[in-house]
């Protein structure tokens, strides 16, 4: 069997309404995968899963920063072979003048989503030995920038977090790896134009060799941490930045 086909995997992606989340369920069933979708949009989550070749996947409408629909969601699931954390929002606010409502935001769904997910999904043994766990980081938790002190340590949070889980679920063979995307095209880079300014994004494009990424080259990466082909890989932290 080829190593880097998802063939009767059974794949959970959350933020899958849009974006790269967006795009890993579409790779993901592409590749053979049966694929499991949730995100707070009915209508966008709906029309992600008409993309989806093959049978047999689920879509299931949750807000992952409500406990009590987190709870419903884990116990609708079957065990699954892979999760990719995709759900997340991006923020700029210099820090004075952070306030605690802007803490509260981001990191309860940057950080605090996730974590408690994956923490419901192994308690309630939904993700199968030798499974896959991937999280969606940012190459801003190597690089700092004006403005991108909260969703910077967010995601260093995160990275923290998932190199922990990769010791502990070690004896399981569960592996857990977060992905460092720098620009991608879609919502998080619109969202970011909206308080960066043209002249600031600009100066970001030029200095990636190869540009701004497109969702298709995190999914494929996605796919491949998801793989066999990747079993003798955890607690990793792979960038991909354009250059």
């Amino acid at each position: 069997m080829d190593a880097f086909s998802l063939q009767g995997k059974i794949i959970f992606i959350t933020g899958a309404s849009s974006g790269i989340g967006k795009q890993a369920a579409v790779h993901c069933a592409m590749q053979g995968a049966t694929v499991i979708i949730t995100g707070r949009n009915e209508a966008r989550l709906s029309e992600t899963y008409a993309l989806l070749v093959g049978e047999g996947h689920q879509k299931i409408v949750a807000d992952i920063t409500s406990s009590e629909e987190v709870k419903d969601l884990v116990l609708a699931l079957p065990k699954v072979d892979g999760v990719v954390h995709c759900a997340g929002i991006t923020a700029h606010v210099p820090a004075r003048f952070i306030k605690q409502k802007n803490i509260d935001q981001l990191l309860k769904i940057n950080f605090e989503a996730p974590v408690v997910l994956t923490g419901l999904l192994l308690a309630k043994k939904r993700i199968n030995n030798a499974g896959s766990i991937v999280f969606m980081s940012s190459i801003a938790s190597k690089y700092p920038y004006f403005g991108g002190a909260l969703y910077s340590s967010s995601k260093a949070g995160l990275e923290a977090y998932s190199r922990t889980l990769a010791l502990e679920l070690a004896p399981k063979k569960i592996r857990s790896n977060c992905l460092q995307p720098s620009f991608v095209k879609g919502p998080m880079v619109d969202g970011a134009e909206e308080t960066i300014s043209a002249e600031v994004i600009e100066k970001f494009k030029k200095m990636l060799p190869l540009g701004f990424g497109e969702p298709e080259d995190v999914a494929n990466t996605i796919v491949f941490f998801l793989s066999d082909a990747s079993k003798w890989i955890t607690g990793s932290m792979l960038t991909l930045g354009g250059g």
